[in-house]
């Protein structure tokens, strides 16, 4: 693990604000892990907010839901934030803020849910992983193996960004609810939430919650990586090659957890999200409440004026975000933050030889030679790849961080393990 310069400052104190309705939104077919839905809509159609516009195809999906009313103008390819372009249907907003609302459930009707109901529940919502895995949660939810602690991901590790304290400090009630429907799916009372040490207001409200142990972790990156988290938590190891519930634990980010309580609770599908809008070339960086398929330029011109051009756009964190090639790319699901770096900050070094230093093999936090990796890579070595351990990586990007050479590790250990997928 390392300690980066956190560049919090900037939002964490900013109240969640909702961006207004944009006046027309591109929702991809696809903003999961897995297949790629079916659009139910054709262009023409009129839709409501929190209609279900696009249906699951295989088990590993999750369903799309329209995030305004108003009509289905096409559905087309458009840019995508981590697929670079996909099949979106494009929505031309009506601006009916109170049409399609969603009818509370009664309390004693959530009470009286098995743990099946919020499993089908949680499918139809649309919920996925919203810290950046985008894995269905409905899945997750329906563990291979009997899950004897859950952990709720509040670390938000990555620099600039701060969507995940600002809800923490917000809802905490509701994200306290959400983690009960968890537990009942589960059938778990060992029950964690890992927050940095950074948010003192989130740990606060947390340590008032009853049945959820609060463990403040050391401001550390990657603390937020589920392997990480477990073993600074519970101090348990995942064996290579294994996932969380090998060993009995489920993890689920704070802002999925809340989306599972909205579904629930108010029978509201995964439609909007918060979004942290920040960087240097920015007037007023906020955390805003999202729509999905908003293309980022609106959120732009809001947080605006532009104090200067941005020389890159990445939709994420410094770290393990994406760069955008364009402004029309629209929020989706797992879309947690949206930064703008100067000239300054997003400067390419050159690239020198390996010098065999070895800081990017100390620095891993999962215990692989990226330098090994990125040498079998270059030279298309796929199974020597594999036997390095590529699939293992967390694409966290230390490895890029402290290589003095400037290596651009990550970025051949990403080929490499979609090469050994193929």
């Amino acid at each position: 693990m390392v300690r980066l310069v956190e560049n919090k400052h900037s939002s964490e104190s900013k109240v969640t604000q909702r961006l207004p309705l944009p006046l027309k939104v591109y929702i991809p077919l696809i903003q999961h892990l897995g297949k790629i839905c079916n659009p139910e809509v054709k262009a023409g159609d009129q839709v409501s907010l929190g209609q279900k516009i696009a249906s699951v195809q295989a088990h590993v999906a999750a369903p799309i839901h329209a995030s305004i009313s108003g009509e289905v103008v096409a559905i087309q390819d458009w840019p995508h934030p981590v697929l670079g372009r996909a099949k979106a249907i494009v929505i031309q907003g009506d601006r009916r803020k109170d049409e399609g609302g969603f009818v509370l459930r009664d309390p004693q009707e959530v009470n009286s849910l098995t743990a099946e109901d919020i499993r089908k529940i949680v499918l139809e919502a649309g919920i996925v992983g919203m810290g950046g895995a985008s894995f269905p949660t409905h899945i997750k939810l329906s563990p291979a193996k009997p899950i004897d602690t859950l952990i709720i991901n509040g670390a938000e590790c990555e620099p600039y960004l701060t969507a995940d304290g600002r809800l923490m400090v917000e809802q905490t009630g509701q994200i306290a609810a959400g983690v009960a429907l968890i537990a009942k799916c589960l059938g778990v009372k060992n029950i964690y939430i890992g927050i940095e040490s950074n948010k003192p207001e989130a740990i606060k409200a947390f340590f008032e919650i009853t049945g959820i142990k609060v463990k403040v972790l050391p401001s550390d990156y990657p603390q937020g990586g589920e392997k990480q988290l477990i073993k600074n938590i519970l101090g348990k190891e995942i064996p290579r090659g294994k996932l969380p519930f090998d060993i009995g634990v489920l993890v689920q980010n704070v802002a999925t957890v809340y989306a599972i309580y909205e579904a629930v609770y108010k029978n509201k599908p995964l439609i909007e999200r918060i979004v942290t809008v920040t960087g240097s070339c920015l007037e007023n960086p906020q955390n805003l409440l999202v729509p999905i398929g908003t293309p980022i330029k609106d959120l732009i011109e809001f947080c605006g004026p532009l104090k200067d051009e941005p020389a890159k756009i990445i939709i994420g964190g410094p770290m393990m975000g994406i760069a955008q090639f364009t402004d029309e790319v629209p929020i989706i699901k797992s879309s947690s933050g949206l930064l703008l770096m100067g000239k300054s900050e997003a400067k390419m070094y050159d690239e020198d030889p390996c010098i065999r230093c070895a800081a990017c093999v100390r620095g891993c936090p999962v215990g692989l030679m990226p330098c090994q990796i990125n040498l079998a890579s270059e030279r298309m070595l796929w199974n020597l790849t594999k036997e390095y351990g590529a699939s293992d990586c967390i694409e966290c990007g230390i490895c890029n961080y402290v290589c003095p050479s400037n290596r651009r590790l990550l970025q051949t250990i990403k080929r490499a393990k979609l090469e050994v997928t193929k």
